[in-house]
């Protein structure tokens, strides 16, 4: 099993996301047990090119502090919403080190966690997404709470990932 940690940057992790402190304290949680029971950290970073909120090259495009990757944690950059496109290199990783379970946190739930998901299960990974480890804005369609429910509750649920509590990834990483 890896923790894969999507988009957590400081451009789009912030308080104006759903339940931002349930999600911010779950996910350092589960972070800190994956280290400490060497179960392995992988960081996906969004680069929206130059002159955006997310470039590479701006703060905002380094890990929210309360997740900073160690050194040596490897971390895999996209320009599109899912960490499993081809220009990534993950699946290859994974495939590699014979990975099937990812539990996957992190933001936006309506894009790039979405797209995630969906790409993890069609490559054939055991999708988990614990509860409340993601998070959205409101969009034109959807308020944040709305969209957070969608998705966790209705459209990965029993299609795309297994939706656990905390507590139960919390076992998982322990074990």
């Amino acid at each position: 099993m890896i923790l894969l940690v999507v988009d957590t940057q400081k451009g789009c992790f912030n308080e104006n996301l759903y339940a931002f402190d349930t999600v911010r304290d779950n996910i350092k949680r589960l972070i800190t047990l994956a280290r400490e029971n060497n179960v392995e950290v992988v960081y996906v970073q969004h680069d929206d090119g130059p002159g955006t909120d997310l470039d590479r090259s701006a703060d905002n495009y380094e890990i929210y502090e309360e997740f900073a990757p160690r050194e040596g944690e490897m971390r895999f950059e996209k320009n599109v919403n899912s960490a499993f496109h081809p220009m990534t290199g993950l699946t290859e990783y994974l495939q590699c080190k014979g990975e099937k379970d990812i539990m996957t946190v992190g933001v936006s739930t309506d894009y790039c966690m979405d797209a995630t998901i969906k790409s993890g299960f069609e490559k054939g990974f055991n999708m988990l997404v614990p509860s409340y480890t993601n998070s959205t804005y409101d969009n034109p369609y959807f308020d944040k709470e709305t969209a957070y429910k969608y998705f966790n509750e209705f459209m990965w649920r029993k299609r795309y990932a297994k939706i656990i509590t905390v507590e139960e990834a919390v076992s998982l990483l322990q074990q």
